[in-house]
This record gives C-alpha cells, sequence and structure tokens, in this order.
C-alpha cells in the first residue's frame, strides 16, 4: 500500500510539476498567435501598398492608350496639313487663271478646262476634309478672317466682310488658313 501512496504521491507531485508548464506553453502559443497577427497586419499593409500601385499604374496606362489614340486619331485627320497647305497656292492660280480667262470670249476653251480642273480638284480636297471659309457677307471673326483693311459703307453694318482678297480653308474644322478679307465700318461725318 506504501508503494502505491508513493505512485499516487509521485503522481500528484508530476501533476503539480506539469501545471505550471502549461502557461508557459500558453505564453509561447500566445506570443506565437501576437507574431502572426503582427505577420499577417504587415503583409496587409504590404498588400495595400501593392494594390495602390496596381492602380495607379492602371490609370496610369489608360491615360496612355487615351492619348495614344487621340494622337493616332489627329495623324489620321490632319496627318495631310502640310500637303494641302502646299496645294492651296495651286488653287489660288487655278482661280486667279479663270479670272483672266473669264474677261474674254476668245479663251471659252481654256476657261472651260481650266473649271473643270479647279473643281475636280476641289472635290479631291473636300474628300480630303478640306472646307472653305465663308466669308463674304457674314460677321468679321478674327478666328477665321485677317482684316487687311477697312471700308467705308452704309449699306452694311460695321464689321462685316465686304470682299475677300485670299479664301481661307479648314482642315477637319482646324484653320489652316484665315481669310484675307476687307471689312466694313461706318461711314465718318463730317
Amino acid at each position: 500500500m506504501e508503494d502505491t501512496e508513493e505512485k499516487n504521491a509521485q503522481a500528484k507531485g508530476k501533476d503539480k510539476e506539469e501545471i505550471p508548464e502549461e502557461p508557459k506553453k500558453k505564453k509561447k502559443k500566445d506570443e506565437i498567435v501576437v507574431e502572426l497577427q503582427h505577420s499577417v497586419a504587415e503583409k496587409e499593409e504590404e498588400l495595400k501598398e501593392l494594390n495602390n500601385k496596381y492602380l495607379y499604374l492602371n490609370a496610369e496606362f489608360e491615360n496612355f492608350k487615351r492619348l495614344k489614340a487621340k494622337e493616332k486619331q489627329d495623324l489620321l485627320k490632319f496627318g495631310n496639313e502640310t500637303l494641302i497647305q502646299e496645294l492651296i497656292p495651286v488653287i489660288d492660280d487655278l482661280e486667279r487663271a479663270l479670272d483672266h480667262t473669264a474677261k474674254t470670249d476668245e479663251n471659252k476653251g481654256i476657261f472651260d478646262g481650266v473649271q473643270m480642273t479647279l473643281n475636280s480638284f476641289m472635290k479631291v480636297l473636300e474628300r480630303s476634309g478640306v472646307e472653305r471659309v465663308e466669308a463674304v457677307g457674314k460677321k468679321f471673326d478674327p478666328n477665321f478672317h485677317e482684316a487687311l483693311f477697312q471700308e467705308e459703307r452704309e449699306d452694311m453694318e460695321p464689321d462685316t466682310v465686304v470682299s475677300e482678297l485670299q479664301k481661307g480653308y479648314l482642315l477637319n474644322g482646324r484653320l489652316i488658313r484665315a481669310s484675307r478679307v476687307s471689312v466694313s465700318k461706318k461711314p465718318d461725318i463730317q
């Protein structure tokens, strides 16, 4: 019996000795949990930073795509602007030839030929987006007209285009040459 009591006492002693060890294990478990929570918080912060970088780069890329699409569209619309600007003086020359040949009946064949050439030339330019700036009889607009001089006119409102000395042209709505015009003004009363 004594052996049994001793064994029981030893067993109880072991139980008592094990009790202090459990809080140590709990502390270790608590420390591990805290470390894991801290690690998770760090990873969440890293994830937020990476997500913000991703959103920023995505927005930047979308802006880049829009800019390139606009540049491409402008290139298609206005890529031939230099060529058209160089061709406009040819139109002026053809119109001067028409004015000169219209004065006599002798040059009727030349007049008709130049007129047909000018008409087909203008049709080609119109298909490319070129249009003339309307000027005569319109209100003077410095965005489309270049005033070279003023004329005193009683029969017209002031700042109205009286005559066009050189025609203006638009390419897809963009001014490529302003009309050179004379503008009406009220007569000076003496």
